[in-house]
């Protein structure tokens, strides 16, 4: 069929792609949480092969079990979560007229690829040593693929608001400019939590979330641990940093809220999920790290990421959308001619 994929791109809200775009980017914590659930209960490697597991696209015996359950499940969705993202990556070439946002789709398909290889080497080197950090190749494979999810998740995230109504329909009075100071404060945060993200996937694949197993004081009672080593130093990292990040979610939060009425929903989400994201970290410790608690830690601190950068990235709204304002008439955007073909 002669120009069956040929590019049709449309200015202006497209619902299909909009929807597609949102569950993309709901299905990923989706995934954040089987990938989660499957460390809390240590069922990483209970498939020693990949991709397949048992050398089997339906294992024997994994409805059955837990651990095959948990490790099978999230292989599974993480084939999924492939399949939507190459396919919305297609409708951003073929029906997108930005080219900024048609490129970060293929960002989105080379973060899903580099993910899925990611985990597979996690499973297939797991039995290489390194001595040096007393851990394997495997879980340093581990640890990557935990941030790479996160990074993923903002990612389509970040494509799911540019296709939204609000974000193409907005004018002036939907998205008025937010201060530089509030952007600043934003991006910062962002930074901390990405920071975050790598010391706790440290933590957890090095066996260390009762390293200091009291809350929120030592063992000893004190501020300070009475005795250090890795497991010890990184677990009090983690703690360090949630501090740090409560200051600074906090006041981004009360920011946002003085200087940006539209976003304060936003905000107060922000800050709901850090009380519980640190609620839920207390009692992680205070049950003996239950998983089904490590688990929605995990979750939690996934969705304020998300949330974060969410308001982040609308926040930046003007700054992203600059060069397509300055090519409107490059791209045949302009507002008189707002929802005519382009082909290309």
């Amino acid at each position: 069929m002669p120009g069956a994929f040929r590019s049709v791109r449309r200015t202006g809200y497209q619902p299909a792609l909009a929807w597609l775009a949102a569950a993309a980017a709901v299905w990923v914590f989706v995934l954040v949480t089987l990938g989660a659930f499957t460390t809390s209960i240590g069922a990483g490697m209970v498939f020693p092969d990949w991709p397949l597991s048992d050398g089997s696209l339906n294992p024997a015996g994994w409805l059955g079990n837990v651990a095959m359950f948990a490790e099978h499940s999230h292989r599974l969705s993480a084939g999924l979560m492939s399949t939507i993202t190459i396919v919305l990556a297609f409708c951003l070439w073929r029906q997108e007229p930005r080219r900024w946002l048609r490129r970060l789709g293929a960002f989105a398909v080379a973060l899903v690829l580099a993910q899925a290889v990611v985990g597979g080497l996690r499973v297939l080197l797991d039995p290489v040593p390194v001595a040096a950090a007393a851990t394997t190749v495997g879980r340093l494979f581990a640890m990557l693929h935990a941030c790479l999810a996160q990074v993923l998740a903002c990612t389509l995230l970040a494509i799911a608001a540019a296709v939204s109504r609000p974000w193409v329909g907005a004018g002036a009075h939907e998205f008025p400019p937010v201060g530089a100071g509030v952007r600043r404060l934003a991006i910062a945060c962002c930074g901390l939590l990405l920071v975050q993200l790598g010391v706790a996937a440290v933590m957890r694949h090095s066996f260390a979330g009762l390293a200091i197993p009291t809350f929120p004081l030592t063992p000893d009672g004190g501020l300070l641990p009475a005795h250090w080593d890795f497991r010890i130093g990184i677990n009090f990292a983690h703690r360090a940093l949630a501090l740090a990040l409560a200051v600074a979610v906090c006041g981004l939060a009360a920011a946002v809220w003085r200087e940006r009425a539209g976003l304060r929903a936003a905000a107060a989400l922000m800050a709901a999920l850090l009380a519980a994201q640190i609620a839920l970290g207390a009692a992680v410790v205070w049950s003996g790290r239950s998983p089904t608690l490590a688990t929605a830690h995990v979750l939690v601190g996934a969705l304020l990421s998300a949330a974060t950068f969410l308001l982040t990235w609308v926040a930046h709204r003007e700054v992203v959308e600059r060069p397509r304002t300055e090519g409107a008439r490059a791209f045949g955007d302009d507002p008189a001619v707002r929802g005519a073909a382009v082909h290309a």
